[in-house]
């Protein structure tokens, strides 16, 4: 009736098996020496072994299943703190900022001399405040700004300007963060655009809020959201603009989405879309309608639907219709790709009470190229456009780094990731032995052992029960077989095994980077709520081409990097087409090749903050963003990533190491780090630094040793400020074209430096900084 478990060893077994199995073999001819005069006493004892063996078995998976596990969380735990990018939107406030599957928008400020010449705010060369780190960078309004503020939200998207005099309001959909609703905010700027003070929600109802459209009808301000989730079109009138607004009426008994009206031959046209018909293509049905007055009542378009086409035809609408040299313009959303995807504009040809006709027109603006790590890299669905008193005209765009669903992407594809590990696992472990069954074995129907007529009754009846055995038993029989055909011993076994353990780490960090890293964006980090840009300047020469390309590549894509200046000291200098940059590249070549030319003047450079980065130190996005809003925080200091200790008599220079030994640091090497550019050049460049100019000249060395003495000298406060980088690479020991490859050497020259350095400008040793002390905890 019963028998043991039909195991196969596999070589890789290991003595725990054969442990297991001498323990049943003596045991029973123990048993039998001892029990021989009855059959039940066999039985028994055939059991109680059977059940010691599976006991073996289990113990033995048990510890497999425990090392593997712990072993691939650790991988996992070392990938995650090296290589995933921290979430920023959920340092930027308590409640609001929290990643939502509906995306993360924000609305961005564009300027031109019409609609179809529009630059973003950071093309303009806008500047806030001269004592600060800008020009000013889109975006401009954030989830971070409404929800510092006080009013937390996840997003902000569908843009709406109102324009009183020099005033703009901009009227947004923000999602709270605690309802998970739609509501109406508001914004006032008084600088066209560049800075915006939060005044509040000016509409909240209990069902979501969308397309705050607001417009001018006989002396009264109206605004008109979309509301479909309540099954209507409302329309409200400010009584206490712009905050207080009352409910006017229903203009339309239907589920309208991101509907206007505009005034147009002596007509009120009212587009919008209704996705409730049977039959309607979401996202690429439009419908037009038209009355003597916006307060209706209304009557449909004799071609209604004027179109019920495919969503990426720009059916729906993307924002306000503008007229511009007396012809009128339709926005509309191009969903193809992701909800959302692009605006595509349509000049309207013919708009009467019979017939409709429009033809796409370009818009002119430039399309993002550093993907996720642009606020609009993959998305842009709401454009608003207004003509200001001057003539110049403004816009608000909205955009989103990440397509609609991404969350729930990465969860799915993280899960299965997970489950794939999960799967190679119990693949490794039948191959060694040491998981014998892929279901538990008393599944199986020959493990069963002596079973009652109780049993016996209840299986035969049960054809689930039956074919479920049958099925666990062919499982196990083809665990058997595969362990067969894999022998661990020849090479081809010993290849298997390493592969398949080599996938399983590669698909947990892939699963743990899914499910923890975010939307794969290194996003810049704000500070009050705004964003800027910077120039990122190297120096290098002709031997190091193959790193300059590479470094251009990588740092090219980083959010706030707006220019890449190359200063080229010597060699022929390469073509720009040689680069693939997201941004400008632009090479100064030199006469002379001098490590001077670092810190030379440049009008050109149109952004305060410069970080001077070597071309053959390779960090994340993420690190040059973090310093670079530390550096925004105390624009007078020099910012870096490479903290030195100068101190001892006579004084020595010495690596990072002594300065961590000693809890301090009072030098940040310019080779990563950000700085003024005018101040700092003007400096180096003064008349007081000729002397350590020529120093440097002398040595073809030190030249941020002496900028970090030209700061201290300037003034009694501290001048430096370190973060420390996630991980930091230098690429030219790869290449054996490192500027300084004998390191005894080098560090010589730079103790030399230090003492001529403090004798022309002073010393630096009462300047120490204690790692530890900013709250962000980037300076450990």
């Amino acid at each position: 009736m019963g028998s043991s478990p039909i195991v196969v060893s596999g070589s890789g077994g290991g003595g725990w098996w054969w442990w297991c199995k001498w323990q049943r073999f003596y045991g029973n001819n123990s048993s039998s020496k001892h029990n021989s005069s009855t059959s039940n006493t066999l039985l028994s004892t055939s059991s109680n072994n059977s059940g010691n063996n599976e006991s073996c078995v289990l113990s033995w998976s048990f510890g497999y299943f425990l090392f593997a596990f712990l072993m691939l969380g650790w991988i996992a735990s070392l990938y995650g703190r090296l290589m995933l990018t921290p979430n920023v939107r959920t340092t930027l406030s308590t409640l609001g900022c929290q990643e939502d599957g509906e995306g993360s928008w924000s609305i961005g400020v564009f300027y031109g001399d019409s609609p179809f010449s529009l630059k973003p705010i950071e093309d303009m060369n806008i500047w806030r405040d001269k004592s600060a780190a800008w020009p000013v960078a889109n975006p401009v309004v954030t989830c971070a700004s409404a929800s510092e503020a006080g009013f937390p939200s996840n997003f902000v998207a569908d843009p709406f300007l109102y324009v009183q005099g020099d005033v703009l309001y901009l009227f947004f959909e923000t999602k709270n963060s605690i309802t998970m609703q739609g509501d109406i905010g508001v914004a006032r700027s008084v600088d066209k655009g560049a800075t915006w003070q939060q005044l509040g929600i000016a509409l909240d109802e209990d069902w979501h809020l969308s397309y705050p459209y607001v417009f001018d009808y006989n002396g009264h301000i109206y605004m008109m959201p979309e509301g479909s989730a309540n099954g209507d079109l409302r329309l409200y009138r400010a009584v206490n603009f712009p905050v207080e607004w009352t409910f006017d009426k229903v203009i339309m008994k239907k589920p309208m989405v991101d509907s206007f009206i505009i005034p147009h031959g002596g007509k009120y046209w009212l587009f919008g879309s209704d996705h409730s018909g049977i039959g309607t293509k979401k996202n690429g049905q439009l419908e037009i309608w038209y009355s003597t007055s916006p307060l209706g009542p209304w009557r449909p378009h004799k071609k209604n639907p004027i179109y019920n086409t495919d969503k990426s035809m720009g059916a729906r609408n993307g924002g306000r219709p503008f007229v511009h040299d007396g012809n009128l313009y339709r926005i509309g959303q191009d969903c193809g790709e992701t909800y959302g995807r692009r605006i595509r504009v349509f000049r309207v040809e013919i708009l009467t009470t019979d017939e409709f006709k429009e033809v796409e027109v370009s818009l002119g603006t430039e399309e993002p190229t550093k993907g996720r790590n642009a606020w609009n890299g993959l998305r842009n669905h709401h454009l608003d456009v207004q003509q200001l008193s001057s003539g110049e005209w403004v816009g608000v765009l909205d955009g989103d780094r990440v397509p609609s669903g991404d969350t729930n992407r990465r969860f799915v594809l993280g899960c299965a990731s997970v489950m794939a590990v999960a799967a190679l696992v119990i693949l490794v472990g039948l191959l060694l032995g040491a998981v014998k069954c892929l279901v538990p074995l008393s599944w199986c129907p020959h493990n069963m052992g002596k079973r009652s007529d109780a049993l016996l009754s209840w299986e035969k009846p049960n054809l689930l029960s039956s074919k479920l055995r049958l099925f666990c038993s062919r499982l196990n029989r083809a665990s058997s077989i595969l362990r067969a055909k894999v022998n661990l011993n020849t090479c081809t076994g010993r290849l298997v095994i390493i592969l398949t353990i080599m996938a399983s780490m590669a698909l947990m960090c892939l699963g743990v980077g899914y499910i923890y890293g975010g939307s794969g964006a290194q996003e810049p980090y704000p500070l009050n709520d705004h964003y800027s840009q910077f120039t990122l300047l190297t120096m290098t020469y002709d031997a190091r081409l193959w790193n300059l390309k590479m470094y251009i590549k990588h740092y090219s894509r980083c959010s706030s990097v707006r220019e890449i200046v190359v200063v080229w000291n010597k060699g022929k200098r390469p073509e720009l087409s040689e680069f693939d940059s997201a941004v400008p590249v632009r090479i100064r070549e030199e006469e002379e090749n001098s490590l001077n030319n670092r810190f030379k003047m440049d009008p050109k450079i149109k952004t305060r903050a410069v970080l001077e980065l070597d071309d053959d130190i390779m960090m994340t996005c993420d690190d040059i963003e973090r310093g670079f809003k530390v550096w925004r925080e105390h624009p007078d200091r020099i910012v870096g990533f490479y903290p030195r200790l100068v101190n001892g008599s006579p004084l020595k220079y010495r690596a990072e190491k002594h300065a961590r030994r000693h809890n301090g640091y009072n030098m940040i090497l310019t080779g990563a780090a950000f700085m003024d550019g005018r101040m700092a050049f003007e400096r180096y460049w003064s008349k007081e630094a000729m002397a350590g100019r020529q120093v440097v000249q002398k040595y073809f060395n030190c030249e941020d040793v002496l900028l970090n003495y030209l700061y201290a000298n300037a003034s009694s406060s501290q001048t430096v400020e370190y973060v420390r980088p996630a991980w930091a690479i230098d690429t030219s020991k790869f290449s054996g074209v490192a500027i300084s490859r004998n390191t005894n050497a080098h560090y010589h020259v730079r103790s030399n430096c230090l003492r001529i350095f403090a004798k022309m400008y002073g010393s630096l040793t009462d300047r120490k900084s204690e790692f530890s002390r900013r709250k962000d905890g980037w300076d450990v």
